[in-house]
């Protein structure tokens, strides 16, 4: 199984932003993770499409664009065009969750749901082959550096088994307390992208960390 890495840049130093973005341009990472946060939905304002708009002018990896708002649908169009390939919103923000979806990929993006903490695998059973990629939150939404959530894995592994048996290609990402023990732990359980956050921007060599991640 393919193991892809997801550093995000809300960890990031933003005085230097141009430099951390080319350092991911040069490194392993697969995509470069955006936490858009409105204050709302989670008890923290991150950046919103101008920031992802000026990112997008350097990147070279794909963007990972996660929603952490209210109303995601208002927004998906401009998301896209700010230069998003991946668009995840909350399962939780979603009051139809299929149209919400299909909007996101009639606008060309791949399309992802996320799961907080507390809600259950069993509530994607009947949109999982309709996604491209499923987010299990870690951590409670809103900070980074926060505690791994030991019960994730047993999500990753629910998870798993859901999409083998409806026989599809959805990839699993993970998000929240990421470093090496519970990146390797993850991938056993079945998890094909990783974000990190400080793990990655706090290390003396991000470029080797992002490397170590792949390598577990």
């Amino acid at each position: 199984m393919e193991k892809l890495i997801a550093p995000s840049i809300l960890a990031s130093d933003f005085t230097r932003l141009g430099n951390e973005i080319e350092m991911l341009n040069q490194s392993d990472a697969d995509y470069i993770h955006c936490d858009v946060m409105d204050g709302v939905f989670v008890p923290n304002i991150s950046f919103g499409i101008p920031v992802i708009d000026q990112i997008n002018k350097i990147a070279n990896k794909p963007l990972d664009v996660h929603l952490m708002i209210v109303d995601p649908d208002r927004y998906i169009k401009a998301f896209k065009k700010a230069g998003a390939d991946i668009l995840t919103v909350h399962y939780e923000a979603c009051t139809h969750l299929h149209r919400t979806v299909q909007s996101i990929k009639d606008e060309g993006m791949r399309a992802s749901v996320c799961l907080n903490p507390h809600t259950p695998i069993h509530l994607l059973e009947d949109i999982i082959q309709e996604l491209d990629m499923v987010l299990l939150m870690s951590v409670n939404p809103g900070f980074g550096g926060q505690k791994f959530i030991e019960h994730t894995y047993h999500k990753v592994s629910q998870l798993r088994q859901l999409i083998e048996k409806r026989n599809t290609n959805t990839l699993i990402e993970v998000d929240g307390g990421v470093n090496y023990e519970t990146g390797k732990k993850l991938f056993e359980a079945g998890a094909n992208v990783l974000v990190a956050g400080s793990f990655v921007f706090g290390s003396e060599n991000p470029t080797e960390t992002i490397r170590n991640l792949k390598n577990l």
